[in-house]
């Protein structure tokens, strides 16, 4: 009974960290550091991480079951450097990382979920 407990008492606290940190990240555009990592934010049922292209503005979800990296050790910052546009990095020839994290998230974009807005001083 007390393990049962102590698993619905991590994931809440899982789930409350994810949800600060996305407030942070949406409200102040960061700092990204510190993150939960990809272990906590899965257990708390964050299954996709937003994330923005500085160069084309394009907004994408990456399922975070696919990466490929330690799942209990790996902050969710860590991947910002990781990310590259695919349309920019196409247009350019080379492999072009402009990746800006903005939120985790449940479900992935669609057009009945659209991409997440930064509060202060969205256009």
């Amino acid at each position: 009974m007390s393990a049962q407990r102590a698993m619905e008492a991590r994931k809440e606290a899982d789930k409350l960290a994810c949800i600060a940190w996305s407030q942070r990240m949406l409200g102040f555009r960061g700092p990204a550091q510190p993150s939960p990592t990809l272990g906590d934010a899965l257990n708390a049922g964050f299954r996709y991480l937003e994330v923005r292209c500085a160069g084309c503005e394009l907004h994408s979800t990456v399922d975070l079951t696919t990466v490929r990296r330690p799942k209990e050790t790996t902050p969710i910052h860590e991947l910002e450097r990781r990310m590259a546009c695919k349309d920019c990095s196409r247009m350019r020839g080379y492999r072009y990382k402009r990746g800006q994290l903005v939120a985790l998230r449940q479900t992935p974009i669609s057009a009945s979920d659209p991409p997440s807005v930064w509060w202060p001083g969205e256009r």
